[in-house]
C-alpha cells in the first residue's frame, strides 16, 4: 500500500510556530537517552551476573554424619563414567559448569529452596559477611614477582619465592617491653619533641616562603593535628595549632575569595591564572577544614567525650580548648575580610557566655578589638546579631558583660557625614586663566570634558561610601535598641538591666524621637519603683538626661523629677563602696547643668553647688577633686553663684540643707564654708581647687589654675586620682616638687597619729575626740 502522508511543505514548516518544532526535538531526544538509559541498566545487570558468576568459588561440603549417605557417594562414585575415557574440552565444560552450578556451591545445611532470589539491595556488610573465614595455617611467602608470560589464553603472571625464607617459622612468644627508668623516658619524650617541632617549623617556613608552590604541604601540616603518640600529643597539637594561626594570617590575601562558577572552570585560562585558581582553592578548603578541627576541638571539650583512640585524657582536653578558642579569637580580628568570618562569630560569640573566665575574657577582649577596628561595619553588625539572638534564646539568661560589649561600638551618627566628606579625595583642577595659558583649544575642550568625569566619580563614591555606612550602622542600632528593649519591657528584674541602662545612657541622643516619651516614663517608672540599687538609678537618671540633650532638646520637657531624685540621693555617696559611683554622677551633672545650661533655673544651680561642697567633705580625694572641678564649672557657668561666697543673706528665708526640692531649699541664704575646710584638706590638689573657688575661680591672675588642672574635665580628674592600694597616684604635672615632698611626708605623719589612736583603742585608753587634721596641718609645712 502506498504511503499517502505527505512530506510537509517547506511554506507550512515556516508557518509551524518554533516551540512546536523545540518540543518535538526534545522529546525525540528524551526518547533516545531513556532508550540508551534502559538498554545500559540491561548491560549492567548482565556484567553483574557474569561477573558473580566467575569470582564465587565452590565452597567446602560439609562431612555427613550419616554413614548412609556415605555410601550412597561411594556407589554412585563406583557407577560414574571414568574421566579418563572423555575428550579434553568435554572435561573442562564439566569443570566449567560445575562451578557456575549453583547446587554445588550451595549449603547444603540450609532448608532454603534452591531458587532463591537475590536481594535487590543486598549490602556489602552481607556479601562480607558470606564468605567463609579460613585460618592461616601456613605462614605467608614472600615472592618476587617476575615480568608475566604472554600467550593465546592471555597474560600468565609469573612469581618466584624469594630466597632464605623457607624456614618454618616457629611460634615466637611475646615478651613485655622493658620498663625504661624515668631519666631515659623524659630524654625519649624529649627527643621526639624536638623533632616534631623541626618538623613543623620547616613546613611552616616552606609555606610562608613559597605558598603558592607549596600549599599543599599545608595538608601535612594540619594531619598532624591528629598526632597520635600520647608522649607528645597535646604539646604537637598546641603548636600545631598555633603555627597554622600564624601562617593563615600571612598568606592569605586581602579579599574574599569565591567559588568559580561553572563557565568559569570550562574556559581555558593562561598558565598563571590557573596556578592562582588552585592555590586559592587549596588554600580555603584548608583553612575550613582548620576551622572544622578547632570546632570540634571545643566541641569534645564540651561534651567531655573521649575519642575512641583514647590517647588524650579529659584533663588535657581544657588546655587544648583554650589554645583553640585563642586561635579563633586571633582569626576573628585579624581576617574580618576572609572567607568563614561569620562560621567564627557563630563559634566566639556563645563562649562568651562560658563558665570557664579565661575563655570568655579571652572571646570578651577579642569582640572588643574587632569593633574598635571595624570601620565600616560589617563585621559588627554580624556580631551584633549573634548576640541578639542569643540573648532572645536563653531567655535574657546571660551574663552582663555579653550585653556591655555593645558600648564599644563604633557607631557616631552625628560624625558620620563629617568623616565620610573628609576621607574623600580632595581634586585640585585648573583655573581658566591656567588652561588658557597652558593649553590649545582643542586640548581646553577635552580638558573640561575630563574634569566634569572625576567630579562625577567623586561624588558618587563618596555618596556610595557614606550611604553604606549609614545604612550598616543604622541597623546595627536598631538591633540593639531591639535588644535593651525587650528587656526593659520583659526582664525588668534581670542582672542584664544595668547593662541595658548603661547602653542606653550612651546611645540614647540616637533614638528615634518618637520613641522619648514612652522611654522616660519607663526610666522614672524604674527609678519610682525601688528595686534598683544606687548605680542602676544613677543610669536612669544618665541615659533621660542623654535623651534630652540630644535630639530631645528640641522637646519642651522638663525633668524637674530627675533632678530632684538626684539630688536627693546626693548623700548616698561616701568614701566606703559607693566611691566608685562618683563618675556616673559626674556625668549627670555635666549634662543637667553644662548641656543644659538654659533650662535651668538659678535656685537649682545654687542648691546643687551647696550640697556638692558639703559632699566633698566626706568621701574619698578623687571624688573631692572631680566634686570641686564641676563646682568650678557651675561657678564659670552661671555668673550668680559667686552670692554663696558671701555670708550676707540674700531675700527671706532660711536654709534647709535636709529638705529634698532643690527648687525649695532657700539655698541663695547660705555660705560655702565647706571651701574654708578643704583648703586644709591633706591632699594638695583638694587645697589648690578649693583655693581657687573661695577666689572665685578666676580664669586669670595669681588665682587661676594651672593649664593640667584647668582643661581637663572632671570625670578624668576623678580617674587620675583613683586610690590605687592606699596610695595615691596624681599627675606629677598638677604637683610641684615642693608640694609633693611635703605630702609624702603628711601622710607618713597621719599614719602615725593614726597608729596612736588604735594602740589607745586597743589598750582601752580612748579619747573620744575627733583627729584634729586641721591643727597638725597648721603647725606642718603645707600651712
Amino acid at each position: 500500500r502506498k504511503n499517502t502522508k505527505r512530506v510537509p511543505s517547506f511554506r507550512k514548516l515556516l508557518r509551524t510556530s518554533k516551540i512546536k518544532l523545540d518540543n518535538k526535538l526534545k522529546n525525540k531526544q528524551y526518547k533516545q537517552q531513556s532508550a540508551a538509559k534502559k538498554y545500559r541498566k540491561e548491560q549492567k545487570k548482565l556484567r553483574e551476573a557474569v561477573r558473580d558468576a566467575i569470582s564465587r568459588k565452590p565452597f567446602p561440603l560439609e562431612e555427613c554424619k550419616k554413614k548412609e549417605v556415605a555410601t550412597k557417594r561411594e556407589e554412585e562414585e563406583e557407577d560414574a563414567l571414568p574421566l579418563d575415557m572423555m575428550d579434553e574440552d568435554d572435561l573442562k565444560l564439566m569443570e566449567d559448569l560445575a562451578q557456575k552450578a549453583s547446587f554445588l556451591t550451595r549449603d547444603l545445611s540450609s532448608n532454603e529452596p534452591v531458587h532463591v532470589k537475590k536481594r535487590k539491595h543486598e549490602s556489602v556488610i552481607d556479601k562480607y559477611e558470606k564468605v567463609p573465614r579460613r585460618l592461616q595455617t601456613e605462614p605467608e611467602k614472600e615472592l618476587i614477582h617476575l615480568l608475566p608470560i604472554k600467550d593465546k589464553g592471555g597474560i600468565i603472571p609469573q612469581t618466584v619465592e624469594k630466597p632464605g625464607q623457607t624456614q618454618i617459622l616457629e611460634p615466637v612468644y611475646e615478651e613485655p617491653l622493658p620498663v625504661l627508668p624515668p631519666e631515659e623516658m623524659a630524654a625519649q619524650r624529649r627527643q621526639k619533641l624536638q623533632e616534631r617541632k623541626m618538623h613543623i617549623a620547616a613546613l611552616a617556613s616552606a609555606i610562608l616562603s613559597e605558598p603558592d608552590n607549596n600549599i599543599k604541604k599545608l595538608k601535612e601540616l594540619r594531619a598532624m593535628l591528629m598526632e597520635q603518640d600520647p608522649n607528645v600529643a597535646v604539646i604537637v597539637r598546641k603548636l600545631v595549632m598555633v603555627s597554622l594561626m600564624e601562617i593563615f594570617k600571612d598568606i592569605v590575601p586581602s579579599y574574599k575569595i569565591r567559588p568559580l562558577t561553572e563557565a568559569e572552570k570550562a574556559t581555558k585560562v593562561k598558565k598563571e591564572t590557573q596556578k592562582l585558581r588552585e592555590f586559592e582553592e587549596g588554600l580555603v578548603s584548608q583553612y575550613k577544614f582548620y576551622l572544622e578541627n578547632l570546632e570540634q576541638t571545643i566541641k569534645d571539650w564540651k561534651q567531655r567525650k573521649l575519642k575512641k583512640s583514647n590517647i588524650i585524657s579529659l584533663k588535657a582536653y581544657k588546655g587544648l580548648a583554650e589554645v583553640a578558642v585563642k586561635c579563633l579569637c586571633e582569626l576573628l580580628v585579624a581576617l574580618p575580610h576572609f572567607n568563614f568570618h561569620n562560621n567564627i562569630i557563630v563559634l566566639i560569640v556563645p563562649l562568651m557566655n562560658d563558665t570557664s573566665k579565661m575563655i570568655s575574657e579571652l572571646c570578651f577582649e577579642a569582640v572588643k578589638k574587632l569593633f574598635k577596628q571595624d570601620k565600616l561595619g560589617y563585621a559588627s553588625l554580624g556580631v551584633v546579631k549573634v548576640i541578639s539572638g542569643l540573648v532572645r534564646g536563653r531567655n535574657y539568661d546571660v551574663r552582663p558583660e555579653v550585653l556591655k560589649v555593645f558600648l564599644h561600638l563604633r557607631i557616631k551618627e552625628v560624625e558620620l557625614q563629617k568623616d565620610s566628606e573628609d576621607i574623600a579625595p580632595k581634586k585640585k583642577f585648573m583655573t581658566y586663566k591656567e588652561k588658557r595659558k597652558n593649553l590649545s583649544r582643542m586640548q581646553r575642550k577635552w580638558k573640561k570634558a575630563e574634569e566634569k568625569l572625576e567630579r562625577e566619580l567623586l561624588e558618587a563614591e563618596a555618596s556610595e561610601s557614606k550611604e553604606k555606612k549609614l545604612k550598616l550602622h543604622t541597623e546595627t542600632l536598631n538591633i540593639v535598641f531591639v535588644t535593651y528593649f525587650r528587656i526593659l519591657k520583659k526582664a525588668q528584674k534581670s542582672p542584664l538591666l544595668p547593662a541595658v541602662l548603661e547602653g542606653l545612657a550612651k546611645f540614647a541622643h540616637l533614638i528615634n524621637v518618637e520613641f522619648f516619651d514612652d522611654l522616660l516614663i519607663v526610666l522614672h517608672s524604674l527609678i519610682a519603683s525601688g528595686g534598683l540599687n544606687y548605680r542602676e538609678s544613677l543610669h536612669c537618671v544618665l541615659s533621660a538626661f542623654h535623651i534630652l540633650s540630644g535630639q530631645g532638646d528640641v522637646l519642651n520637657i522638663d525633668p524637674m523629677k530627675f533632678y530632684t531624685h538626684l539630688y536627693k540621693t546626693l548623700f548616698s555617696l561616701h568614701a566606703g563602696r559607693t566611691n566608685d559611683d562618683m563618675g556616673i554622677v559626674l556625668q549627670c551633672l555635666d549634662t543637667m547643668f553644662a548641656k543644659r545650661r538654659k533650662q535651668v533655673s538659678q535656685q537649682r544651680v545654687l542648691a546643687f553647688l551647696k550640697r556638692l561642697s558639703t559632699l566633698a567633705l566626706h568621701v574619698l580625694p578623687n571624688s573631692s577633686v572631680g566634686i570641686l572641678a564641676t563646682n568650678r564649672v557651675l561657678m564659670q557657668t552661671f555668673p550668680k553663684m559667686d552670692l554663696l561666697l558671701d555670708n550676707e543673706s540674700q531675700g527671706s528665708g532660711v536654709y534647709l540643707p535636709e529638705l529634698d526640692e532643690p527648687e525649695h531649699c532657700n539655698a541663695q541664704n547660705t555660705a560655702l564654708w565647706e571651701l574654708h575646710l578643704l583648703q586644709r584638706h591633706y591632699h594638695p590638689t583638694v587645697q589648690i581647687f578649693a583655693s581657687h573657688l573661695i577666689a572665685g575661680a578666676p580664669t586669670e591672675g595669681s588665682a587661676a589654675l594651672a593649664l593640667d588642672l584647668n582643661q581637663r574635665p572632671a570625670t578624668e580628674l576623678f580617674e587620675a586620682y583613683t586610690m590605687r592600694g592606699m596610695t595615691f597616684n596624681p599627675p606629677v604635672a598638677s604637683v610641684t616638687p615642693r608640694r609633693k615632698d611635703t605630702f609624702l611626708q603628711v601622710d607618713s605623719f597621719i599614719d602615725e597619729e593614726l597608729k596612736k589612736q588604735l594602740q589607745q583603742h586597743i589598750s582601752g585608753t580612748v579619747v573620744h575626740k575627733p583627729l584634729d587634721f586641721a591643727k597638725h596641718l597648721k603647725e606642718s609645712s603645707l600651712s
